[in-house]
């Protein structure tokens, strides 16, 4: 006869668990650098709302004007709140830690990130709360067929909650309520009914994880690449790994919850791998069987090979256009038409250039007529000739300038545009300027950043590893075009001389490809050996404003970066760098380089 298990052992039962559901608004997104506007906190138990714990705070800064447009809250909102000093401690009193209750926060580890920073330096102990992420459990048991994504306002809207989330603490607070009890229903069904069951369940390991688990026996434990093939040897799933065998078994492992790499595995066959000499090499060639084979299952970069430009039309009266022809002027690519019609749409804001596509000649100006655009003054109406050629004329120039580098125009008209849309409290149509600023931004500062670095005949990089080793590079163009490991206690000297005197053909590489590469230089641990040619970037570049029109990645409070307003980058060239140094096991030293700066 089996004995009743004890509480302890059947687990504390979700209903007569205190669930403290909280949420925050910050100035940005580091926890370490930005700090907390606004807390709300419900707690609940059984379904029944015991509490609400909300406040604004400040946060001894001024407030960015991009974080004031996504949750309203100004400066002058906050100059009278508390400082976190004080709320803190009242925060904590309301979660009661002796009653053992369970936090709540959708993209938990934002929200608990800020809380735990907080008492760090305030130095408070944390209490060992258990902490529960909605975005995560969302994941877990609710697919793609039901919901588009798992974003709090989806996910609000599906289970039919009560509150619409609005970038504000509390009422992002009470609509994860919502969104927790509906999900606690469908739990329900899956026969979970304890806090026990509630942690376990998102770890459990799939059937199809199971049976296709051996395919990851026989993999090298090298640095490489690893491919998911079907029954027709068709690519599924292409990935990259400092150690192929270590990275190929966590997939069937109880950490890997992805529905889609789960489906993926049930149609896997066999894993093959390749082996490269160093981790960017075998980065690149990720990227370029993915561009090749196009596998079914990978979400990013599929589309290098098919980029999209901004660029304008030769005609008398030229408009944009989107195109696939890199030709200059342009700004690009672009990995979606989406994303380059907001970059024109920004362009349109600045510059009352014509939106209409007919072809404009003598002739058809006797027979057009001017549209609605005219009418509110963003088109000077040159299809009936109420605009000449030179007045046009001067509007393409400006718009080549932008494309060039100079976006100080357009910046500051945008700025203008969004406080003045801010004061009127209407903080969508400021967040739709502020999405189509930050992809033309994108664009342009992407085509000057390629365009330069693609002008470089070769670039050599050294970077030291843990183990002493060195891992030399060759960038030919902007593509890869050799990557040898020297082993630890040799000096990489010989090899670097070696690629220095070789001849590369010119092949095309992919947009994708050279941001990965330029990313590898701007790496604090990379050292340039060699360069042949030059390599400027602009003072004044697009990049410098990114930041500042940063679109949020969740759909939630404050989900973006504040702080970057100055250019980091100034204009500079490299001509025939020399490597210099001793090389000893486990050690670096400073590399010496002739170089000269320019600032503009």
């Amino acid at each position: 006869m089996n004995e009743q298990l004890t509480f302890a052992e059947a687990g504390q039962l979700l209903h007569d668990t205190t669930f403290i559901v909280v949420d925050l608004e910050t100035t940005g997104g580091s926890a370490l650098n930005d700090s907390i506007t606004e807390i709300g906190a419900v707690k609940i138990r059984a379904g029944e709302v015991l509490g609400e714990f909300s406040t604004l705070i400040n946060p001894g800064s001024p407030i960015p004007p991009f974080i004031t447009v996504l949750t309203g809250i100004t400066d002058a909102m906050v100059i009278e709140a508390p400082r976190i000093a004080e709320v803190f401690p009242a925060f904590l009193e309301f979660c009661n830690p002796d009653s053992k209750p369970t936090l709540v926060a959708h993209n938990a580890p934002f929200d608990i990130g800020f809380l735990k920073q907080v008492a760090q330096k305030l130095n408070y102990t944390w209490p060992n709360f258990s902490v529960l992420d909605t975005a995560r459990l969302a994941r877990t048991i609710i697919n793609k067929d039901e919901v588009a994504n798992h974003k709090l306002g989806t996910l609000a809207a599906y289970f039919g909650a009560t509150t619409t989330p609005n970038h504000r603490a509390l009422d992002d607070a009470r609509a994860t309520v919502d969104v927790l009890h509906g999900l606690f229903e469908r739990l329900g069904n899956l026969g979970i009914h304890t806090v026990q069951d509630l942690t376990t369940f998102s770890h459990q390991i799939s059937p199809l994880q199971k049976n296709k688990k051996h395919l990851a026996q026989d993999l090298p434990s090298n640095c490489g690449i690893y491919i998911f093939r079907d029954a027709k040897d068709a690519p599924l799933y292409v990935g990259v790994s400092q150690n192929i065998r270590s990275r190929v078994k966590s997939y069937f492992t109880s950490s890997e919850q992805r529905k889609r790499i789960i489906d993926m595995i049930g149609l896997a066959e066999r894993i093959d791998y390749k082996i490269s000499p160093t981790y960017l090499a075998a980065t690149v060639e990720e990227l370029r069987v993915i561009e090749a084979s196009q596998p079914r299952f990978n979400r990013r970069s599929t589309r290098q090979s098919d980029p999209l430009y901004v660029t304008l039309t030769n005609e008398m009266f030229p408009r944009l256009s989107i195109t696939k022809n890199n030709q200059t002027p342009h700004i690009g690519p672009f990995t979606s038409r989406a994303e380059a019609t907001l970059a024109i749409e920004a362009i349109y804001e600045a510059i009352p250039l014509r939106q209409c596509t007919p072809r404009i000649t003598i002739k058809s100006m006797e027979k057009a007529t001017s549209c609605v655009l005219a009418g509110v003054g963003k088109c000077g109406a040159p299809c009936i000739g109420e605009q000449s050629r030179s007045d046009y004329s001067a509007l393409v120039e400006l718009t080549e300038t932008l494309f060039s580098s100079n976006v100080d125009f357009l910046v500051n008209r945008v700025d203008e545009r969004m406080r003045a849309l801010a004061l009127d409290e209407r903080f969508e149509d400021a967040a739709h300027l502020r999405n189509r600023t930050h992809a033309f931004l994108k664009g342009a500062s992407r085509s000057i950043r390629l365009r330069n670095f693609s002008n470089v005949e070769l670039i050599i990089t050294a970077t030291s590893n843990f183990e002493g080793e060195w891992e030399v590079n060759a960038i030919h163009h902007g593509r890869l075009v050799a990557s040898e490991k020297v082993a630890s206690g040799y000096s990489p000297m010989s090899v670097i001389e070696s690629l220095s005197t070789s001849d590369f053909a010119v092949d095309r590489a992919s947009f994708e490809e050279s941001e990965l590469l330029m990313r590898h230089i701007f790496d604090p641990k990379t050292r340039i050996a060699r360069v042949r040619g030059e390599w400027a970037h602009p003072i004044q570049s697009p990049e410098a404003f990114l930041a500042r029109f940063t679109q949020p990645e969740r759909e939630r409070s404050v989900r973006v970066s504040s702080g970057i307003i100055r250019p980091t980058w100034r204009t500079y060239s490299l001509s025939n760098s020399n490597f210099s140094g001793s090389f000893y096991h486990g050690h670096q030293h400073d590399v010496g380089y002739s170089n000269t700066t320019n600032q503009q």
